[in-house]
């Protein structure tokens, strides 16, 4: 008992921040007759257990033995006799009774504050940060550190152990913190100290008995009793098996097609995603300065626009770029900054930080075996929309009467309810903008249109700075700070239609007035590649390649399809004079006449426009 205690005394007092356990394999016994063979391969998981524990013990014992002895040898038979001629030096008082406490590690002693900084400050760490950042900030939390010799060296092989031990939280990259969680290395901190964890006292509250037993000896700090319980809660033989075919079986319930990982291949950028995260901070000044380190990190910066007529003190433009009198508002604008831009044109990514895309593609580009845009000007209200074919894809951004001044027509609702939608398609998806009041009036016309409602897409709003709008031009009560898109599906959707591939929800910019975000044409393309999409109440900025767009603000129509612009001329819709030069085809085009659909009914002599 006494050398037990004597053990766990040692164990606490020289327990590492990042300890490492090495357990001795003994060899079971031969199992006895009569018990079951599971509960025998149990038993002799914790004979080796219990081995590898006096295994422990043993050596701790030894090294407290050594550090009493202050490095004397010691020998089967005693000490080694001293010589009685040679003069003997002072004897040195005694040492104190207890065991004597290790010389502190400064490796060690880094760590532990490294991780405490990380722990506390990771959360609003600007990454990536330098070694030499972190050991100036770890130093700052933790004064007594500045007493070892510790460098930037240890700071960078410490991020690697921990790297190596919580790959989950900590990713370093060429010597530098690239990407931190917080939470997990929280969680991390907290097993090592033995204190429990959220999620522990959680399951205290549940009241499970065996997790219970455990955090009791994690919370008193009894180690070698915490290995015990660790064997106690440990699965059998059995049991493991069980959750080894539980787990193999949600594996294949959850394992991708050969042709859906086909399609996700397909849409997936080349070499890696090449996008660039903008900088929390905003400008290279804030971000020098709030970072810590004295110098702006590696993301994109904005560059604050400051004209004679600018008032710094009235602070940034609610609208920002979207500003409608930017040339003499007084308030702060800003711009992409230059020299961030021009070192992303130059990297291997090659992006555009001032387009106003949604993609900056270095691969194939699916739009580029497309039909160039055509383009319908007409009132939708009495346009015989079924002289168009058929449409798998449809978008629509209707102008609903919502009760507010806006700065284009509106339709009321029973125009909207008589809308002829319905002879644009037989199987299909319709993707329909609504905003306000209009979300309940949008799902009873896809009712009347004949679709049913299956889910809803949100579009974040962000402004040009990357941060949520607040401050927006619509809402009765509250700002619009996202928009709605319901979807509706009509008939069925064949193996023509990609599932599963995106999200509900994009985050975007807000741009020119009712402009939906570019990301929808790429989401669409991926659902249903190489079919043919409509779009309705369509602006010049709607226009798009691989899409028929119909408004009445969009200038000469265009149509590129050959056999559509020969059917609208022979259906009278449209006079020769009255299109547009024919864009040149593509040479392998994706799309097949009508889509791959019957070429639709000619229309009544009475019914021609």
């Amino acid at each position: 008992a006494l050398a037990r205690s004597l053990a766990r005394s040692l164990a606490l007092s020289s327990l590492s921040l990042f300890p490492s356990r090495s357990l001795a394999r003994s060899p079971a016994k031969a199992p006895q007759q009569g018990l079951p063979r599971v509960f025998m391969e149990d038993l002799a998981v914790l004979q080796r257990e219990h081995a590898a524990l006096r295994h422990r013990v043993l050596r701790l014992l030894e090294s407290c033995a050594g550090e009493l002895v202050h490095g004397a040898q010691l020998s089967p038979h005693g000490p080694l006799p001293v010589s009685p001629h040679l003069p003997q030096p002072p004897r040195a008082p005694l040492p104190p009774r207890g065991p004597i406490p290790p010389a502190p590690d400064p490796h060690a002693e880094l760590q532990r504050g490294l991780l405490d900084f990380l722990v506390v400050r990771g959360a609003t760490l600007a990454l990536p940060a330098s070694a030499a950042a972190l050991l100036s900030l770890t130093v700052e939390r933790h004064p007594e550190l500045s007493r070892y010799e510790v460098g930037a060296g240890n700071v960078t092989r410490a991020l690697f152990e921990l790297q190596n031990l919580v790959p989950a939280a900590v990713r370093v990259e060429q010597g530098e913190l690239a990407f931190l969680d917080a939470t997990a290395l929280s969680a991390f901190q907290d097993r090592l100290l033995g204190r429990p964890s959220a999620g522990a006292s959680a399951g205290t509250a549940g009241g499970g008995d065996k997790g219970g037993r455990k955090r009791t000896a994690t919370a008193a700090h009894d180690s070698e009793l915490a290995a015990v319980m660790d064997l106690v809660g440990t699965k059998s033989a059995k049991e493991k098996e069980r959750q080894e075919q539980a787990d193999e079986l949600l594996e294949l319930l959850h394992k991708p097609t050969a042709r859906q990982a086909s399609e996700t291949d397909r849409f997936r950028t080349a070499g890696g995603s090449k996008l660039q995260e903008f900088c929390r901070h905003g400008t290279k000044e804030d971000c020098a300065r709030l970072n810590g380190t004295g110098m702006p990190c590696g993301h994109i910066h904005f560059r604050r626009i400051i004209k004679p007529h600018t008032d710094v003190s009235l602070g940034d433009c609610s609208y920002l770029d979207t500003c409608r009198h930017m040339a003499t508002c007084r308030f702060i604008h800003y711009e992409v900054d230059h020299t961030d831009a021009q070192r992303m044109r130059q990297g291997s990514a090659q992006l555009d930080p001032f387009a106003r895309t949604a993609t900056n593609r270095v691969d194939d580009d699916p739009f580029s075996r497309h039909y160039e845009s055509q383009f319908v000007n007409c009132d939708i209200r009495t346009f015989p929309m079924q002289t168009l074919g058929k449409f798998p894809v449809i978008m629509a951004d209707p102008p609903w009467d919502i009760h507010m001044e806006l700065p284009y027509g509106t339709m009321s609702d029973d125009e909207m309810r008589r809308m002829n939608v319905q002879v644009l398609q037989d199987d299909g998806v319709l993707f329909l903008w609504v905003t306000g009041r209009a979300m309940e009036l949008g799902r009873e016309c896809l009712e009347i249109w004949g679709y049913r409602f299956v889910q809803e897409l949100l579009w974040v709003k962000t402004n040009q700075l990357q941060r949520i709008i607040r401050t927006g031009r619509t809402g009765h009560w509250i700002n619009h700070s996202k928009e709605h898109c319901l979807i509706g599906v009509k008939g069925d959707l064949d193996d023509r239609f990609n599932q599963n591939l995106d999200c509900d929800v994009i985050c975007a910019e807000v741009r020119e007035t009712s402009r939906k975000p570019d990301e929808m044409y790429d989401l669409l393309e991926r659902l249903a590649p190489g079919q043919r999409k409509l779009e309705l109440f369509g602006r010049p900025h709607n226009v798009h390649k691989g899409w028929t767009t119909l408004g009445n603000q969009l200038g000469k129509t265009q149509i590129a399809e050959p056999w559509l612009r020969q059917h609208l001329l022979d259906e009278g819709v449209f006079e020769p004079q009255d299109l547009a030069p024919m864009p040149t085809p593509p040479r392998d085009p994706l799309v097949p006449p009508w889509g791959g659909h019957d070429p639709p009914e000619r229309l009544p002599r009475e019914g021609m426009q």
